[in-house]
């Protein structure tokens, strides 16, 4: 993986004294339960990764120490948890590596993310016949807003191919550009096959043809590093409940530029400088983007997950991920009838797969009896999964507290699993 594309596997495996499994997953109180009388292998952090103790700490420290509306009080609890809010913008600023704290919008998550641009930037900057173009891969997430824009405007939603492994096949997302390309809206990494996205390429083609482009950076900001200048990005979008933090928070990251000539979002408090009845002036960004009372104790907890990550180091994650990746495939490789999903060269700890004649549900429900978490179906892709010719998946993907002996387990459920459809 070349290091432009802003997610970046460096180095090898870290030792046990370097990078210790067994003291991480103590981090994680819900890991120590069981389920069905099993030991619990949860295999679905692509969907919501667990929460680590100094995560769930953080959270309640807010509601038990801290916690009142920010902005505008004037009364110490106010000023404190105002305080961690915007100490929390910092904080997501130099973990994505932006250039100000005022280009950090903070979401529901990057779904909301993802809405904010279509409909602020899309609907006053798109005119009927522009393009927008997507991938093959894309989270419903990154379909559906569009479309309403279609609806709305009139504009063309073009599909930039994959291969059969999953690759991202530039050459031909290159003849897609054309003079009316205004959007470029593609997923960093996939959440059902993995594949990270050579997005450094995708952008420098893009803005030389005037287009501004989205990153769905759900995926990969989780196993990697993220560099917003590197990359010059225009809009970046991911949720806190992905990055070990809570649910309901997410990030809008965007350029200043962008970002000061977009209309609001949605209207309400806290968005405005000046109201009447005849004529409302809004506030500068970000506070133009983030109507009404916030997720403020998820401010907290997604502070709280970027310095969980930022202290093992992403680039730790990273190797840890890839060595427990190739492993996997490697294991699922050996088991008879089992076709994988998207084997792409540069891929993120996500692996899909089907067994032969047996259905996905089928698959779950027999694995989740032996204490294993996977998620089956869809995966909110369904245009992936008809360019497939499938219904949907069994999908495993991997989290910091993962390890080979999940693997094994895994393993032996699909055996258990085959045994029983002989």
């Amino acid at each position: 993986m070349s290091a432009n594309t802003a997610v970046k596997n460096v180095g090898s495996l870290k030792t046990e004294s370097e990078f210790d499994i067994h003291r991480i997953r103590e981090d994680f109180p819900i890991l120590s339960q069981s389920c069905h009388g099993k030991s619990l292998v949860f295999l679905d952090s692509a969907a919501s990764a667990q929460k680590p103790k100094s995560v769930i700490d953080a959270v309640k420290y807010c509601y038990e120490n801290e916690y009142a509306n920010i902005h505008r009080g004037v009364y110490q609890l106010s000023e404190r948890a105002t305080q961690m809010y915007e100490n929390t913008r910092v904080k997501v600023k130099n973990f994505i590596k932006a250039s100000e704290a005022s280009e950090i919008i903070f979401t529901k998550g990057a779904t909301e993310a993802i809405n904010l641009v279509a409909s602020s930037y899309g609907e006053s900057e798109l005119s009927e016949g522009d393009e927008v173009i997507l991938s093959r891969m894309e989270h419903h997430a990154n379909i559906v807003p569009w479309q309403l824009i279609k609806e709305r405007i009139g504009i063309e939603i073009k599909i930039a191919p994959i291969d059969e492994d999953g690759n991202f096949l530039l050459q031909e997302f290159e003849k897609l550009i054309s003079s009316r390309t205004r959007i470029v809206a593609v997923a960093h990494a996939s959440n059902v096959l993995g594949t990270i996205t050579p997005v450094s390429d995708i952008i420098r083609l893009a803005h030389a043809a005037g287009a501004v482009v989205l990153l769905d950076g759900a995926q990969a900001v989780v196993h990697g590093d993220v560099n917003v200048k590197e990359l010059d990005v225009d809009f970046y979008t991911f949720s806190g409940h992905k990055l070990y933090g809570p649910s309901g928070i997410g990030v809008l990251y965007g350029k200043k530029s962008l970002l000061n000539s977009m209309r609001p979002y949605q209207g309400g408090g806290d968005m405005i400088r000046s109201v009447t009845f005849e004529k409302t002036e809004f506030a500068d960004v970000p506070a133009r983007f983030e109507a009404g009372t916030p997720n403020i104790s998820g401010a907290y907890g997604l502070s709280a997950a970027i310095d969980y990550v930022s202290d093992i180091g992403m680039n730790t994650i990273c190797s840890h991920e890839t060595g427990l990746l190739k492993y996997a495939t490697k294991r699922l490789g050996e088991v008879n009838d089992l076709s994988i999903f998207g084997v792409a060269d540069n891929k993120a700890g996500i692996i899909s797969f089907e067994l032969k004649d047996i259905h996905p549900h089928d698959i779950g429900s027999i694995l989740d009896r032996e204490g294993i978490a996977v998620r089956v179906g869809h995966h909110c892709a369904q245009p992936l999964m008809d360019w497939f010719g499938i219904t949907g998946t069994v999908r495993a993907s991997l989290g910091i507290y993962n390890n080979e002996d999940d693997i094994d387990r895994l393993i032996k459920g699909l055996e258990i699993v085959k045994g029983m459809f002989k």
